[in-house]
C-alpha cells in the first residue's frame, strides 16, 4: 500500500501558501494582503516557516495517512 498523504498535503499547502495566490504576510504596502498576484522575499520566507510548519504539524505530530491499494 502507498502512503499518499506526503504528495497530497505538500502538493495543497503550496499551491494554497503560494505568496499572493490566496494572501500574502507581510504585504508590499499593508501587514497582510489578499489576493495581489505580487510577492517579495520577505514573504516567500514567511510563508515557507508557516509551509514547514504546518506540514511538519500533519505528517510527523499527528500522523496523518493516506493509503492507496
Amino acid at each position: 500500500m502507498a502512503d499518499l498523504a506526503p504528495v497530497l498535503v505538500a502538493v495543497i499547502l503550496f499551491v494554497m501558501l503560494s505568496p499572493g495566490l490566496m494572501f500574502q504576510l507581510p504585504g508590499s504596502n499593508r501587514p497582510i494582503e489578499f489576493n495581489n498576484m505580487k510577492t517579495t522575499g520577505l514573504s516567500i520566507l514567511v510563508h515557507t516557516i508557516i509551509f514547514t510548519a504546518i506540514i511538519t504539524i500533519l505528517l510527523i505530530a499527528i500522523g496523518f495517512h493516506i493509503y492507496v491499494g
